[in-house]
């Protein structure tokens, strides 16, 4: 039987068959997509509470640091401050500003592990200032490490959200491209360092 040979009837039941089975198929991409954003939102959302974790676990550590230093350093009363008062930005601040906050905190606590490093050899014989600083230390690369983590997880939900035709579906859902979670000045980018082989030998 040819196709010239079938009915109206035939010839539209047929249409109508393909249309659903279309409809289907664009129904089955369309959920199958969404369910994928899903994942990847929240892969990305579980990747930066993981960073956040290390970031809070910092948090805590820096009043025990600030605390040990001013036993030695009385002269970097500003410098303590600056630390202390960038501690309490990034824990407050909104999720937009996070990053900016994390980054002063960074270089304030560059800037007293280098100034104490140099000024005051004498914290190298401190036991509890050597443990704060190894965990510092630990603790600023588990930082880097989930950072690079949660970047790797928000490059792939921008590709998705920006790509046709998965863009479709992330506009949809209202989803929009994410900011890394990076420092500006490259030089920044290294964990502070807080060993204490290179100090000065003289003594004040």
């Amino acid at each position: 039987m040819s196709f010239l040979s079938l009915s109206g009837g035939a010839i539209a039941g047929i249409a109508i068959g393909a249309a659903a089975l279309v409809l289907i198929l664009v129904l089955w991409w369309y959920f199958a997509t969404k369910n994928g954003l899903i994942s990847v939102r929240n892969d990305a959302e579980e990747a930066f509470s993981a960073m956040d974790v290390h970031m809070k676990k910092r948090y805590d550590l820096i009043p025990n640091l600030v605390e040990t230093c001013k036993g030695y350093a009385k002269h970097e009363s500003e410098t303590l401050a600056r630390v202390t008062q960038a501690r309490n930005y990034a824990m407050s601040a909104t999720p937009d500003k996070r990053a900016e906050a994390e980054r002063e905190l960074a270089s304030s606590l560059k800037v007293l592990m280098t100034r104490v490093q140099e000024a005051y050899p004498q914290l190298k014989a401190d036991t509890q200032f050597n443990g704060l600083s190894r965990q510092l230390e630990q603790i600023e690369h588990e930082i880097a490490q989930s950072r690079k983590y949660y970047n790797a997880k928000i490059k792939l939900l921008n590709n998705k959200i920006e790509k046709f035709p998965s863009s479709i579906v992330a506009g949809r859902m209202g989803l929009e491209r994410r900011s890394y979670f990076e420092l500006d000045d490259i030089s920044e980018r290294n964990a502070p360092r807080v060993s204490f082989d290179d100090a000065p030998k003289t003594r004040l």
